[in-house]
Parts: structure tokens; sequence; C-alpha cells
């Protein structure tokens, strides 16, 4: 009876620690086979929204959207595996304009909160080129503000936050 007891228990105990584990490896994986880090969306399924980081080590991550971008951004430790302890080891940013999809640096974007269309993982930030091609965006798909890279840097991670209710 204590045998059979014991067995459960480190079944029991062997289950519950392959769990965070497992989640650990998924987002370790990503690195390697074309998944969103933060929400380990395949990036071949939504290239309009795709957007990259470019580390100071040379390295590359690749990014289901803005949101899931800035996400990783203010809280790098959440994704050991990718080797960022911190923001100073990130370099540049880009993201691709939604209308044309050229890629734009990040800090050179504006962005189209709350209109009709959504991103790979819900409500998101829609980057664009300029403010006039931004304007054009939200006669087509609406949008209740248009911002700019300082504006949504203010907002902080708080937007990022409520973008994801």
């Amino acid at each position: 009876m204590k045998r059979t007891l014991c067995m459960i228990l480190l079944a029991g105990l062997w289950l519950g620690a392959a769990e965070p584990g497992t989640e650990a490896a998924e987002k370790g994986k990503a690195w390697v086979n074309g998944r969103d880090p933060v929400y380990l969306i395949d990036l071949k399924k939504y290239p309009k929204f795709t957007a990259r980081m470019q580390l100071k080590n040379g390295k590359t991550i690749e990014f289901a959207s803005v949101k899931s971008m800035l996400n990783f951004y203010y809280h790098p430790e959440k994704y050991p595996s990718f080797g960022v302890r911190d923001r100073r080891q990130i370099g540049e940013m880009f993201v691709k304009d939604y209308l044309d999809g050229s890629e734009i640096p990040l800090q050179k974007a504006w962005f189209v909160f709350g209109s009709r269309l959504t991103g790979p993982h819900g409500d998101d930030l829609i980057p664009l080129s300029s403010r006039t091609r931004a304007e054009l965006f939200v006669k087509r798909y609406g949008g209740t503000k248009i911002m700019s890279f300082k504006e949504v840097g203010e907002k902080g991670y708080g937007l990022i936050r409520y973008l994801d209710m």
C-alpha cells in the first residue's frame, strides 16, 4: 500500500513538474521554428503584421505583431531562452507598414489604435509609415486614435496589457 501511494505521489510530482518545463521548451522552440516567442503563433500565417527585433549581439527575433514585440520589449525576462536579460541588449526594432508591407524602424512608425482590423492575437496597434498613411488607413478600416511612437512609449506596458484584454 505504501509502495503504491509512493508511486502515485512520484508520478504526480513528475507530471506537475513537466508542465512549466513544457511551456519554457515551447517558447525556446519559437527561436528556431518560425513562431512568435510571446504568443507562439506561426509567423508565416500573418505576414502583414510581422515585426522584428535586432539584438546588439547580431541575432534577430521575429514577432507576429507590434503588440507581441512590445510585450517582449517591456518584459524580456519572461523569455529567458532568447538570452535577453534587459532592454539594453536590444538594438533596433522594425515593423511593416500595413498598407504596402515596407519595413520601417519602429521609432518612425505611426500607429492606429482601435480599428476594425484585428491582429494575429486580437486587438493590436497597426503600424504605418506616415501620419498621412495612418489617416488613409482610418478612413478605410476605422480607428479611434493615431499615435506616434513617442505617444505609444508614453503609454507604456499598460497599453499593451489593455490590447491583450
